[in-house]
């Protein structure tokens, strides 16, 4: 490799001033100032801020040995049906839990093509199983 003289660094950089125009060769630091390094300190600061606030809510918490992230342990879920008494992980449970206060099977057994009735407040009597 060659080594490049100072007349072939001032020939790039007049050919670059020509084509890009001369603020592309000015070194960034003409431009610096104290009042820019003060804002850019303060925007330093925050986003630091902001990147500790995501940490901590991204933080994870050890719960007989698997890690589950602190804001899910902040939400409360019912997962036991008030009408059978059933305890369940279905996702479609929770949409009718949301929805009807009762799971799937409960829907589909007492509140299908009876939506106006059950949303009046009508219940099966015992449907609740005994453990």
């Amino acid at each position: 490799m060659k080594k490049k003289d100072g007349r072939y660094i001032a020939n790039m950089e007049k050919a670059i001033a020509k084509k890009y125009g001369m603020e592309a060769t000015i070194n960034p630091k003409f431009y610096w100032n104290s009042d820019k390094e003060k804002d850019y300190l303060e925007q330093l600061k925050e986003a630091v801020e902001l990147d500790r606030e995501q940490e901590h809510k991204t933080e994870k918490v050890e719960i007989n040995g698997v890690l589950i992230s602190k804001k899910l342990l902040n939400k409360e879920t019912e997962r036991k049906c008030p009408v059978c008494s059933i305890y369940s992980f279905d996702v479609r449970d929770d949409v009718y839990m949301s929805k009807y206060d009762c799971c799937w099977k409960c829907y589909i057994q007492h509140v299908e093509d009876r939506e106006e009735r059950w949303q009046s407040g009508w219940r099966p009597e015992s449907t609740k199983k005994e453990v």
